[in-house]
């Protein structure tokens, strides 16, 4: 298969890769995210002579031998016969010297943890031949935190790092060009279950349904994908319980921290922030404020932000008992189909019209630009109530508010003087108002009311 999107990520990769000078990279982002097919198709738009080789859970000799294998194969050398690791890398360090070459160290964490002071040992390596060697270093991870932890001051890497990757999943947009038959409607279905991880979307069987597709990969025993979420976190969270309660209260619709504790069964409140913390840091988890109240703790939610997960909590891990003795069909058509179409996928397409905006932004076709998206928070004195606008945008002019709508029917001229009503009488004061809708629209804009179809957001920018 084809390689599909990172463009920018693959331009500041050829930048160093190309140099006849020693650099260092370092990549890291979650499971599945992508960043070692990132780094093979860089290595094959270079066609400069690479080690490529993945570090594994094993003893600080097998990793040598493992090397030493790789490289006695890639460049048809004898069998070597280092015992460590600083020698083995000192002698690609040195072989470099007379020839450009590439060294990828991935899942660099397991490296570190089999070998002391394996951070010192690069290091030293890194300095010593920065004037000499033609050699560019990568060295990629999953573990996030231990990934972060090399760029901080305390580290021996510190300052030695030319180019940092923090690889997130693609956006909505991208992620649909792994499944181009399917019609706008269901792109946004399957971005709403998949996200922007490359493994999982390559999956995906643009011939046949989205219900087939999800009972396929996930929502059947055996499935696919049915135990990636909980080994995924099984893999970095020692106490998963806590975890699995958390996801399912989000997964529920609950975003307010009390209302997260109350509603779970995690015993303090200091376990709570532990497993909140862990989770955002995990980036499965994102915390978010109102764009119009940001330091507001007490309007603060949390929401799940990886898309499997949030699918997999609310269906399949609730339900989990029932799938396991009931027809597929008949489990997807009792515990998934109606929520997922009336209330899931809306929601998630919010997230999506927010990446839309943000992508038409940096490709400088806002006007003024949008200086912050978000929520925003609003009291309605008349009514006395309080809520959250999903979408709003703020730049120099003041606010723009966003109507989204993934509904059957067009949005018709009294469902936009009906919303721009609403949004008056809390008080919230937009200089613009946008409708995004799934089935078009009946009325027409006016001067401070635009359109935007569904179409529009898989246009190529």
């Amino acid at each position: 298969m084809k390689f599909i999107g990172r463009k920018n990520e693959l331009k500041k990769l050829a930048k160093v890769i190309g140099k006849n000078e020693m650099n260092f990279s370092l990549i890291y982002g979650r499971r599945r995210v992508g960043k070692s097919e990132l780094v093979k198709q860089a290595i094959r738009n270079s066609n400069i002579k690479s080690i490529y080789y993945e570090c594994k859970q094993v003893a600080q000799g097998s990793n040598v031998r493992g090397l030493s294998d790789v490289l006695s194969e890639t460049l048809s050398l004898p069998m070597l016969g280092y015992k460590d690791i600083e020698s083995l890398l000192k002698y690609i360090f040195e072989l470099s010297k007379e020839e450009k070459m590439i060294l990828v160290l991935d899942e660099y964490p397991y490296l570190r943890e089999s070998v002391k002071g394996m951070d010192s040992i690069l290091q030293s390596l890194i300095d010593s031949y920065r004037d000499s060697s033609k050699l560019t270093l990568i060295i990629l991870g999953s573990y996030v935190e231990v990934m972060k932890s090399l760029l901080e001051h305390a580290n021996p890497l510190y300052g030695r790092v030319d180019l940092t990757i923090d690889l997130k999943p693609m956006d909505y947009y991208e992620s649909s060009l792994f499944y181009p038959e399917y019609s706008c409607e269901d792109k946004v279905r399957i971005y709403a279950v998949f996200g922007g991880i490359p493994y999982y979307n390559r999956l995906i069987d643009d011939t046949v349904s989205v219900k087939e597709n999800l009972i396929e990969l996930i929502a059947s025993t055996g499935a696919r994908l049915e135990n990636e979420v909980s080994m995924y976190l099984n893999a970095e969270i020692s106490k998963i319980v806590n975890a699995n309660e958390v996801f399912e209260t989000l997964a529920r619709g609950f975003s307010r921290y009390s209302d997260i504790l109350s509603q779970s069964h995690v015993s303090s409140g200091p376990t709570m922030v532990d497993v909140l913390d862990k989770l955002i840091r995990m980036e499965v988890v994102e915390k978010t404020a109102p764009i119009n109240d940001s330091n507001n703790k007490k309007k603060t939610g949390y929401h799940i932000s990886d898309n499997l997960s949030l699918f997999y909590y609310r269906y399949i891990f609730r339900y989990s008992s029932q799938l396991k003795i009931m027809d597929l069909d008949v489990f997807y058509n009792k515990y998934i189909e109606q929520d997922f179409e009336e209330y899931y996928v809306p929601h998630q397409f919010e997230t999506i019209c927010r990446q839309y905006l943000i992508r038409m932004n940096k490709a400088g076709l806002m006007d003024p630009v949008i200086e912050k998206i978000g929520k925003y928070y609003y009291d309605n004195p008349t009514t006395r109530t309080n809520g959250e606008f999903d979408v709003v945008t703020e730049d120099e002019k003041g606010y723009v508010f966003y109507e989204v709508k993934f509904r059957k029917n067009p949005i018709s001229d009294a469902i936009v003087n009906e919303e721009i009503a609403q949004v008056k009488a809390t008080g919230l004061e937009c200089y613009r108002y946008v409708f995004i809708s799934r089935s078009g629209f009946k009325g027409k804009p006016g001067e401070n009311v635009s359109f935007i179809s569904l179409d529009e957001l898989y246009q190529e920018i």
